[in-house]
């Protein structure tokens, strides 16, 4: 059977007609005026039936496989407060203008929002803007990581990054770990060497008197512009005047801290009010199993120290 393609657009109307007559004379029976959504196509009929069965709405569609017509759109959108739309309809300036200060959500069923002008929503009340670049960083593919400290947590991070196509492991320590460093083929090399070469330098070496602000201003000018910096070792191995500085101007790219000087670190400190570095509370070991197996070797530490045995893991006092 042969239908025009203008007579399908009056059958369509014509549906949408009646729902929106029978619609309006439930709202009129109840003394209710629902907020008004406009569905801009026939969709799965699990949307349409939470849509109809929440009774908080009136419902307007498009009731057609195909894409609701734009001049149509405009004139349906006007005074709506809820728009539920497709990949194939473009919500921008003039869309928002012609639905008015009435229109409170705007709900798409996609995964991608591209057809959605973001600036422009955000103008009218709505979501935030989306930008390309909006929390990039480096990736790690091709980069050389260099490790401050290649102990047990720096051959573990090693062993954890590894897989997303690090070229080159490189580390300093007090002296060379040989048989740690063999497992995941890291070179030693001197802490100038380590500030010049990396592209992320993370500090995982415990706090001493040999390490106490060894992340200054010195190790921060021979690193790369582009480097990140990244500390979960003990707040007090960075000087955080001069990571400061290196971040404020731009000596280097980037900095992560999860342990800083104080613990939490005071909210109006100068380093919170850069966008290029991020601090956390010290949560690096957050996860319930790490806490349990850290309590469970702190009760066993305990138990062998009482009993006068070997402690399973015990720092030597000489």
């Amino acid at each position: 059977m042969w239908i025009s393609s203008h007579l399908k657009v009056l059958l369509r109307t014509s549906v949408v007609d009646l729902h929106t007559c029978c619609s309006s004379q439930a709202m009129k029976a109840s003394g209710k005026h629902l907020p008004k959504v406009y569905v801009t196509r026939r969709i799965p009929p699990d949307g349409m039936k939470i849509l109809r069965q929440s009774g908080c709405c009136d419902i307007e569609q498009w009731d057609s496989d195909d894409p609701v017509p734009r001049s149509e759109l405009l004139k349906k959108v006007v005074g709506i407060q809820g728009l539920y739309c497709l990949l194939t309809e473009k919500i921008d300036k003039e869309l928002l203008d012609a639905a008015g200060p009435s229109l409170k959500v705007v709900s798409t069923m996609s995964v991608g929002y591209d057809h959605l002008s973001l600036d422009e929503i955000k103008k009218s009340g709505g979501w935030g803007t989306w930008k390309p670049l909006w929390m990039c960083g480096s990736g790690l593919s091709g980069s050389t990581i260099g490790i401050l400290g290649m102990g047990r947590i720096g051959e573990a991070i090693a062993h954890r990054l590894k897989p997303f196509g690090v070229s080159k492991f490189i580390y300093n320590d007090i002296a060379p770990r040989h048989e740690l460093a063999q497992k995941i083929s890291a070179e030693y090399v001197s802490l100038l060497e380590l500030a010049k070469q990396s592209d992320f330098l993370l500090v995982c070496c415990a706090l001493t008197p040999e390490t106490h602000g060894i992340c200054n201003k010195q190790l921060f000018s021979n690193m790369k512009s582009s480097a990140i910096f990244i500390n979960t070792s003990r707040g007090a191995v960075v000087n955080q005047e001069d990571l400061y500085q290196a971040l404020a101007s731009n000596q280097i790219a980037a900095a992560g801290l999860d342990v800083t000087v104080p613990e939490p670190l005071p909210t109006d400190h100068p380093l919170f009010t850069l966008k290029n570095c991020v601090i956390l509370p010290h949560i690096a070991s957050a996860t319930v199993e790490t806490r349990n197996a850290m309590a469970a070797l702190a009760a066993n530490n305990l138990l062998a120290g009482l009993k006068g045995e070997p402690m399973p893991k015990e720092v030597p006092l000489n």
